[in-house]
């Protein structure tokens, strides 16, 4: 198979989407430290590159996060052979592949919010480059974690609240807040 390689911008200035022809994982995960790559050769050999800051990866892309000194007309290119030669040598994204059912867990409400985070919100962070995960639902006030692109953008807030928190108080109506957990 022909391996091509195409970027794309992120709301996130710092991050960057890199699309391939094949599913590289099925779901997604976030490697947002170089330590926390350990068990992802693809990973741990984008950390050998100086300026990468952050990898995440989900279905046929990979999310890279630079660091504030470099300028993505200078290290794109690089990335992008990189990412071609990885995906062609099959790097693994990770040693071990996760499940892939999703099961929500919790109260009526509880699950209703996970499955309205999987079915709607989840493809459109992922188009972004992003995450979204389910963490918490106490009197009221749902809290997700942000990762990938959308951890540290600048519009993730714009976003959480005018777009998620939206949603969910309209198809939930138990829901009052949607914040954030710090990564």
């Amino acid at each position: 198979m022909n391996i091509n390689v195409y970027t794309e911008a992120t709301p996130n200035p710092a991050t960057m989407k890199f699309i391939v022809n094949k599913l590289l994982i099925n779901g997604s995960v976030d490697y947002a430290t170089k330590e926390s790559a350990e068990k992802s050769p693809f990973a741990k050999e984008l950390y050998k590159f100086n300026f990468v800051n952050g990898v995440f990866f989900a279905s046929n892309f990979v999310t890279v996060t630079k660091t504030d000194g470099a300028d993505w007309d200078d290290i794109q290119p690089i990335l992008k052979e990189f990412v071609k030669g990885a995906v062609e040598a099959e790097y693994k994204v990770q040693e071990t592949e996760q499940e892939t059912d999703v099961e929500f867990e919790g109260t009526e409400t509880e699950i209703k919010i996970q499955q309205i985070l999987n079915d709607y919100v989840r493809p459109a962070v992922e188009q972004d480059g992003g995450a979204i995960a389910y963490r918490s639902f106490d009197e009221g006030v749902v809290t997700v974690e942000l990762r990938g692109s959308c951890s540290g953008c600048p519009s993730s807030t714009v976003t959480l609240k005018a777009g998620i928190e939206n949603l969910l108080k309209r198809m939930v109506p138990e829901v009052t807040e949607v914040v954030s957990e710090a990564l």
